[in-house]
């Protein structure tokens, strides 16, 4: 329907009126009106409005600026509620509904007592009782702690400029907002956002003028300040050693289709690492933030070396045949401190990003242990911005990543821990996100749900909606360990499986309904001759092939769903130079592969020393002569050369990057902007910069040399990058502003 306009709110009104300014009750229900088609003009002429149903519609939040001074109860049963910060100017409220919003959480129900001074009945329930514990009791307790800290480490500057007042608001409200605990643990997200509240009203009443007492008592709760730290302020995060907080993570059930709530309490992880960059001497990392500081305590390269350790058990081979690190061969290239620069094209209309190390997580270890360094880490990648916008413009600052028995979900810009899902006796060695459809109650029709599928040693696929909390089933993919997962990005319930089996298999997992029920279908089996480790669906033709890279070569396979048989073998294999130039090695294991552009693909070999950037296309065209083709090389990126396998390579397309981590824990950056190399020259071309190993330092313990970086991931816009290492450590990366 189109928007909202005066004649459609005279129809919808009871009793029937003629002018908005006197209608007392409107019902609005069933609409799929979402938060764009509610006119804040228009409807600001309700001065009237008593009552207002908006239930059944797909609204995620209230349209900013919308003032209703007679409102008395709103309904938004079955929405799709998000931000219950935007109902702050709707102070009137005595009676509201919020029943069948997937997404309203207990720290939302607390927000809403707070911001709606008035509130007396919440979902049909009277909650006067524990409203009034919360705007009086829970807040006054907040405040005495709020107070108390300003008081033994804050003080108002002597020259009260605006510049030097914010610098002090924001290192106090992070001093707060990481300092200040009160309350259950399930109530983390609720307590910051108040102590930030409560920070800023105590600052303000320090540095404003008093005002009268007659508009003291009508004012509001002020609307909090969407929480975005400062640049800044992240630094100072990174040198923090915050406590260890206490949780209780949810163990998956093993029957089928059992649903099972996720961790969702915003959480540090148990053993924050301080990163360091390697430019300075030694200095000791500071237990509490520090106001103004710009650099990283460091440590010099002779720090303690840990021994690298595997992790056995009943892994498949696959995944635990690397030679130790004495066995590796040497890299050679020319390094200086903590970078490698090669010449840029001049052709280039985008200059390289700069990136700084940010955080340093350990939040995979086996029974919480401080002391493992043992866990590998495989899979991560960011979650697309379809359902969760974890940032401006749609960009997204979520990553999830796997290894051992869990699956975490990373914000980047806080490096909190947002939740975890735990499997014990699981090792998890890949994961995907896909965006599928969920019917609503009450058939009001779709909403898209951006979902999380993670799979591993026990050959199960375990599937989550993480915005929800819920992990709401699960399907046997194969009786062996699974290797790897990849949804279509064009029809978000199709999922491949690779597992070690040496099968590939494609599944319509459907959609869910709004109790999570849900239906799974295998259309395709794919026959591999070894294990497959990477999928790649071309981006202009993501319905028609599959590209595998597998222990023994690389791939194709046609997957069109409406041609026969359902169990088919690869149409092409495709070879590489390396294979001819030294035949005294095996260089068929490809264990990195992703698409630079739709038709360049970068992949590596391993022991190659090297990657290849490639045109699918003119490979391809290839096939019709002969079912085992050589790949069309455009350049060859120099890179470690090590006996290591697995050190999986990503890219990002809309900046023109390839990122591979090494056997030392460095990351290798090429900024790809001219493919018109001589590929035939023999020489591979250096990377654009090497980003060295930001030796994180353990309290007593001093610097964790550099392990292999099994896995990396940037997100769409590269504002961050996140790389897993052999030894239970997540590195955030984030883009500076130089970039």
């Amino acid at each position: 329907m189109g928007k909202i306009t005066e004649k459609l709110l005279l129809e919808k009104c009871t009793p029937k009126n003629t002018k908005l300014e006197q209608v007392k009750t409107l019902n609005l229900s069933k609409l799929g009106l979402k938060s764009s088609d509610l006119p804040v003009p228009l409807l600001s002429r309700l001065r009237c409005l008593e009552q207002l149903d908006l239930s059944g519609n797909r609204l995620q939040e209230m349209p900013s600026g919308l003032v209703l001074p007679s409102l008395r109860s709103l309904d938004l049963t079955n929405n799709e509620m998000e931000d219950v910060t935007t109902l702050d100017t709707l102070t009137t409220l005595e009676d509201l509904r919020m029943e069948d919003n997937l997404y309203i959480t207990i720290n939302d129900n607390y927000k809403l007592i707070i911001l709606l001074p008035k509130l007396r009945f919440y979902n049909g329930k009277d909650i006067s009782d524990t409203a009034n514990h919360i705007r009086y009791a829970n807040s006054e307790n907040l405040r005495k702690r709020v107070l108390a800290l300003w008081e033994t480490s804050f003080s108002l500057p002597d020259h009260r400029t605006a510049e030097n007042l914010a610098i002090v608001e924001r290192d106090f409200v992070n001093a707060v907002c990481h300092k200040v605990k009160y309350g259950p643990s399930s109530l983390t997200d609720y307590t910051k956002w108040r102590v930030e509240m409560i920070a800023k009203e105590h600052l303000r009443s320090l540095t404003e003028p008093e005002e009268p007492a007659d508009t003291k008592e009508n004012c509001n709760f002020p609307f909090p300040a969407k929480r975005k730290r400062s640049a800044s302020a992240v630094k100072c995060d990174v040198t923090l050693n915050p406590q260890k907080i206490a949780r209780v993570s949810v163990q998956a059930e093993d029957s089928p289709h059992r649903s099972s709530r996720l961790q969702s309490i915003p959480h540090k992880a148990e053993r924050p690492i301080s990163t360091t960059p390697r430019t300075h001497k030694a200095d000791q990392i500071p237990a509490t933030p520090i106001s103004g500081q710009s650099k990283l305590p460091v440590t010099p390269r002779n720090g303690l070396r840990e021994k690298q350790h595997q992790s056995k058990g009943d892994m498949p081979l696959a995944k635990r045949t690397r030679k130790s690190a004495k066995q590796q061969r040497s890299t050679e290239v020319n390094e200086t401190p903590g970078k490698v620069i090669c010449t840029k094209s001049q052709h280039s209309s985008q200059e390289p990003v700069s990136l700084q190390p940010l955080h340093v997580l350990q939040c995979h270890s086996k029974q919480d242990s401080p002391d493992d360094f043992s866990t590998q880490l495989w899979a991560c990648s960011f979650q697309p911005p379809l359902d969760y916008n974890g940032g401006v413009n749609g960009a997204t600052r979520i990553v999830a990543t796997c290894g051992g028995e869990s699956v975490c979900l990373i914000d980047c810009e806080t490096g909190l821990v947002m939740k975890k899902y735990k499997v014990p006796g699981e090792e998890f060695f890949s994961l995907a996100w896909s965006t599928v459809l969920m019917s609503r109650k009450g058939n009001v029709g779709m909403r898209p749900c951006s979902i999380l599928a993670a799979g591993g040693k026990r050959g199960l696929v375990k599937l989550l909606h993480p915005r929800a909390n819920m992990a709401y089933g699960e399907f046997r993919a194969s009786r062996k360990a699974l290797s790897i997962l990849c949804f279509s990005p064009r029809q978000g319930n199709l999922l491949f499986t690779g597992s070690y089996d040496k099968n590939i298999l494609l599944w319509d997992i459907g959609g869910v309904d709004s109790y999570y029920n849900f239906k799974v279908t295998r259309l395709l089996v794919l026959e591999t001759t070894s294990t497959p480790l990477h999928f790649c669906l071309p981006p202009a033709t993501p319905d028609t092939h599959l590209i595998a890279a597998c222990e023994k070569g690389l791939h194709s396979y046609n997957i069109q769903l409406n041609k026969d048989p359902k169990k088919r073998s690869e149409e092409m294999e495709i070879t590489f130079p390396v294979y001819e130039k030294d035949t005294d090695h095996d260089y068929h294991t490809i264990d990195g592969l992703g698409f630079l552009t739709n038709d360049v693909v970068a992949s590596k070999s391993h022991m190659q020393g090297s990657i290849y950037l490639w045109s699918w296309n003119d490979t391809q065209a290839q096939r019709p002569k002969k079912k085992e083709v050589c790949a069309v090389i455009l350049m060859e990126l120099q890179w470690s050369s090590t006996d290591i396998p697995y050190l999986s390579l990503n890219t990002c397309p809309s900046k023109g990057y390839v990122v591979c981590g090494d056997e030392r824990g460095r990351l290798w950056t090429y900024h790809v902007t001219d493919l018109k190399a001589n590929f035939r020259s023999g020489k591979a071309i250096p990377a654009t910069e090497i980003l060295a190993w930001p030796l994180p330092v353990r309290n007593g313990q001093g610097p964790v040399e550099g392990p292999p970086i099994n896995s990396v991931a940037m997100d769409p816009e590269l504002r961050y990058l996140v790389a897993l290492s052999d030894k239970n450590m997540a590195v955030v990366w984030i883009r500076t502003e130089s970039s």
